[in-house]
């Protein structure tokens, strides 16, 4: 046991995810992660608490839940109500009426919890908010594929005036916004 816990603890810190729980938290069982990147202005913050949660702390009044989500099934009895004499009645009409809803998954154990925790954090946080930068600033992928292929296109015009032997270093001046060659 001693080994899987060292190995979680290894992804944690290859990750710098630091714990940042107070001693209360820990008291009850409640583990909160740090992570290094920021969003909004705020390092993004994660918990796995006691109860089988896994949440976002993101400032919020309630933490945002992190779990998968399974189908909730339920019946309510079904009911016809009228008004008799300025009162509202109802009666059980014998049937049900089926609701079909969601409901989180709970995780029971803490090396499950954290595990999905880590697993989440790289897909969600490290992996899929890559291209962003500190600040919070989007750099859409079409934005980054244009200025890809426009600085492969001028390598592409470079290699093939040099493997040609018409390589001749253009000089080029802008005059009053009018652009000459010198020779």
């Amino acid at each position: 046991m001693k080994g899987i816990q060292l190995r979680q603890e290894l992804m944690l810190d290859l990750l710098q995810m630091k714990e940042i729980s107070t001693y209360r938290q820990q008291k009850n069982g409640t583990r909160i992660f740090q992570l290094p990147i920021k969003k909004y202005g705020q390092y993004i913050e994660v918990g796995s608490f006691k109860s089988g949660y896994v949440r976002r702390m993101n400032g919020g009044y309630t933490p945002y839940q992190l779990n998968k989500c399974g189908k909730c099934t339920t019946y309510h009895k079904d009911y016809d109500g009228k008004w008799i004499d300025g009162e509202w009645v109802q009666k059980w009409t014998g049937k049900y009426r089926k609701y079909v809803g969601k409901s989180r998954i709970l995780i029971d154990n803490e090396y499950d919890r954290i595990n999905y925790l880590i697993t989440f954090c790289l897909k969600n946080y490290y992996i899929n908010q890559a291209n962003q930068v500190e600040d919070g600033k989007f750099i859409p992928k079409w934005k980054h594929d244009r200025v890809r292929e426009e600085a492969n296109e001028v390598l592409n015009k470079e290699r093939k005036r040099f493997t040609t032997g018409k390589y001749d270093p253009e000089v080029k001046v802008i005059v009053n916004g009018h652009r000459y060659n010198v020779i």
